[in-house]
């Protein structure tokens, strides 16, 4: 109601102000400002030169004697585009954005300011936005958005939710971003019916698509984009002197298309579309960032189709564009595939070097947008709901009433408090005698199971001493043995006697192997472990680009995914790092050659879920509840013939445990095995 009051009030200081000084202005653009506007935005499409229009909008503006307020507030939202957008420079453009904010309130009618007001502050927050100050971003995002609710005004409320889809869409939050475009696009049908219009909603149809197929949806990812280059060819007639742009919104969409071919492995296709796109945006003057983006989709399915040269050649002329046309996201991307494809060349060096910038340009990236990724966008707006109403309820001195309400509640409660606990007093005492009695027997029974604990354990520690006398003394004489057989090959008189020695040398070192992991078993379980703070992504990245040339061994790829934001855990970062290992070394090993390993991080509250999925030979059902345990017999050779002795996965499990954690697994015989293992979060 206290809005309702504000606008009004608003409304009658803009009438009184119309009255006064400006008797001509009715709030629209001026005769003289029209042509240069419709000008203006012609010269802005032409992509290639928007400096041009820029000048003649400064050239004609220069030229009208009493501009309307809406004139100075179009001639600075021309500039303040031209330095965000075309410039990237939201410093410059900052000032253009608190210039649009004072005209605004110089508007002569309410729907004027309404308008005016909203749009400056959506600017003013797209500037704090690019400045990676995303609190005071929200801010005017909400700013804008409480004009368009209160004035009703959905083109208003459009700017907004396509907005929050945008920062949604950033934050990795797809599934909402696309909701957020969805209901802007619905709004969006409240804008004046002009190419400025169209534009939009082509561009948020297939921002829905784009969303949907991040999300994993492919067929409503299919959909959508279906739908927007349709909607973009039945208006190609009636923008016809805008071609160049729509040809622009085409091959965005081509772009999307083949990216989204190319996750459904239909190659043939997706080479055909990101190449139609490349061809449209590399022209100069139209997208060229987009088709760097786009260029960066085909090198993915180069490597992914074993087309070397095609990828090198790629690569290359990506490299000319991108010293030319700066694209941080491309630029990461090129270094992390120039890394595949020297490893799949064999060139450590090269891929090691490559892998190295990939992965600081990754954390550089990781940290400019980590503010972003931590900030909760709806609790924002809650906030600012809350803001307002508390304001409102000032304005109506509800709050005292609110007060004095909570008051009487809490007077009331604790009465019945009172009164609960004295009732409750008397039954308690009735209750001590029982629970006396059962306290007594408690403490007997726990007697007894602690002698019977500490039997238990005293067995246990026997069995392990025994075990580790045992190994320890078994590892010179066998280690003896593979010596003297490696030194007896040399001197072997025929083949088969070589082939006697060598199973020999290969037998004693299997035994020496299968001691330490006893050793190693023994000692996991008896260990306390010494844990520190450790940033999970950093740990898993180490292992993985560790194991990735035995990977390279079997022609293997790992594909790995990590946690949106860094993350620290209270572990013993050696014993995890095994655990890692040895369930990325077991996907390796009973993988066929050529196979994708995914290593795949997700946040689960309170914790973080591994999991280490392959599409190898997979585990029968009646063998996946023996994996896990000592000297299992669900031991299986590796696809090359790797050996096993089934004490890898108890110590995985001893360690996870010893963390209080989880380690299971997923399997389907011959459709591989998933291993997944959750590390509680512990706070310090």
């Amino acid at each position: 109601m206290f809005n309702h009051f504000v606008w009004l009030a608003i409304a009658f200081l803009l009438s009184l102000n119309s009255c006064i000084n400006s008797v001509n202005d009715t709030g629209d653009y001026s005769k003289q400002f029209k042509p240069v506007f419709d000008t203006v935005n012609l010269y802005d499409g032409e992509r290639s030169q928007p400096e041009r229009g820029l000048e003649y909008l400064d050239s004609a503006y220069s030229t009208i004697k009493k501009p309307f307020v809406s004139d100075k507030f179009r001639f600075y939202a021309f500039h303040f585009l031209y330095n965000l957008k075309a410039l990237h420079d939201p410093k410059k453009a900052m000032p253009y954005a608190d210039t649009m904010q004072a005209v605004a309130a110089e508007s002569v009618t309410a729907d004027q300011h309404i308008a005016l007001a909203a749009e400056a502050d959506f600017a003013t927050g797209d500037a704090y936005s690019d400045m990676v100050k995303y609190d005071q971003a929200y801010r005017y995002f909400y700013k804008g958005y409480s004009i368009g609710k209160n004035a009703i005004d959905d083109a208003i409320l459009a700017e907004y939710t396509y907005r929050m889809g945008m920062i949604m869409f950033k934050q990795g939050h797809f599934k909402e971003a696309a909701n957020y475009f969805k209901i802007s696009h619905k709004q969006s049908y409240a804008y004046t019916d002009d190419f400025r219009a169209f534009y939009q909603r082509q561009e948020l149809l297939d921002n829905i698509g784009e969303s949907y197929k991040n999300s994993g949806d492919i067929d409503s990812s299919k959909h959508y984009l279906d739908k927007a280059l349709a909607y973009i060819n039945e208006n190609s007639t009636r923008f016809a002197e805008r071609a160049n742009l729509l040809e622009v919104a085409r091959a965005v969409v081509f772009g999307n298309q083949g990216d989204l071919a190319l996750l459904t492995h239909d190659y043939n296709l997706a080479n055909e579309l990101l190449k139609k796109s490349i061809a449209i945006n590399l022209k100069p003057g139209y997208d060229n960032r987009d088709a760097e983006l786009t260029e960066i989709k085909l090198a993915r399915l180069y490597s992914i189709t074993d087309k070397t040269n095609d990828l090198f050649e790629l690569l290359k002329s990506l490299r000319t564009q991108l010293d030319t046309i700066k694209n941080d996201d491309v630029e990461t991307n090129w270094n992390g595939l120039m890394s595949s494809y020297y490893l799949q060349k064999k060139d450590y060096q090269n891929s090691l070097f490559y892998l190295k910038n990939y992965s600081a340009l990754k954390d550089s990236a990781i940290k400019r947008t980590s503010s972003l990724k931590r900030t909760d966008v709806n609790q924002q707006q809650a906030s600012f709901d809350k803001e307002n109403q508390i304001e409102d309820l000032k304005g109506h001195n509800k709050l005292q009433l609110i007060y004095i309400c909570l008051a009487v509640l809490f007077s009331v409660m604790a009465v019945i408090i009172i009164f609960l606990v004295f009732r409750n007093l008397k039954r308690s005492k009735r209750d001590i005698v029982a629970i006396k009695k059962l306290n007594d027997q408690i403490k007997q029974q726990k007697s007894e199971l602690e002698n019977t604990l500490e039997e238990v354990n005293q067995g246990s520690r026997e069995k392990d001493r025994i075990l580790r006398a045992v190994a320890h003394d078994l590892r010179n004489p066998l280690g003896g043995i593979a010596s003297l057989s490696a030194a007896m090959v040399e001197d072997a008189q025929d083949e088969e006697q070589t082939d006697l020695i060598n199973l020999i040398k290969e037998t004693s070192y299997n035994s020496l192997e299968l001691i330490n992991e006893i050793l190693e078993a023994a000692n996991t379980a008896n260990v306390t472990f010494n844990k520190e703070w450790v940033e999970i992504n950093s740990l898993i990245s180490n292992s993985v680009d560790l194991l990735r040339f035995k990977a390279a061994e079997k022609d293997q790829d790992i594909m790995l995914s990590l946690l949106d934001t860094p993350t620290e855990l209270l572990i013993n970062r050696e014993k995890i790092w095994r655990v890692i290992s040895n369930l990325i070394s077991n996907a390796i090993k009973f993988s066929p050659k050529g196979a994708v390993i995914y290593v795949i991080v997700n946040q689960k509250n309170p914790g973080v879920e591994i999991c280490v999925k392959d599409y190898g030979i997979g585990i029968p059902d009646k063998l996946q509840q023996q994996v896990f345990n000592m000297f299992t017999e669900a031991k299986r050779p590796g696809t090359d013939g790797e050996k096993s002795f089934g004490l890898g996965l108890s110590i995985c499990r001893q360690i996870i445990e010893k963390h209080s954690g989880r380690i299971w697994l997923k399997s389907d015989i011959n459709n591989g095995s998933s291993f997944y293992v959750y590390l509680p979060a512990q706070a310090s």
